[in-house]
């Protein structure tokens, strides 16, 4: 079954890699999407691929990289998003 989600992260999340480590990970798991910071210091990571790899993605975004150090992890399904293949970092 696939599964699509946005994931806000928080903390010290830019500037320490979050997003190529992001990237890194999603590919080892299939995962399309891409990660982005936001201009209030978060990341925004969009994912879409099968239940258990984005439920191995979120758990992840709750550690991060050794360089990071996350304070919040929200998430929020998505429906039929149209999301393109790879992952891309912005």
């Amino acid at each position: 079954m696939l599964k699509q989600v946005r994931i806000l992260v928080s903390g010290r999340v830019q500037g320490v890699y979050f997003r190529a480590f992001t990237q890194k990970k999603a590919k080892n798991l299939g995962i399309t999407g891409y990660a982005k910071n936001l201009s209030d210091g978060r990341v925004e990571i969009v994912a879409s691929g099968s239940e258990d790899a984005v439920d191995q993605l979120i758990k992840w975004c709750y550690k991060g990289p050794i360089t990071a150090r996350v304070d919040h992890v929200e998430t929020e399904s998505l429906n039929g998003e149209a999301i393109p293949p790879g992952f891309n970092v912005s």
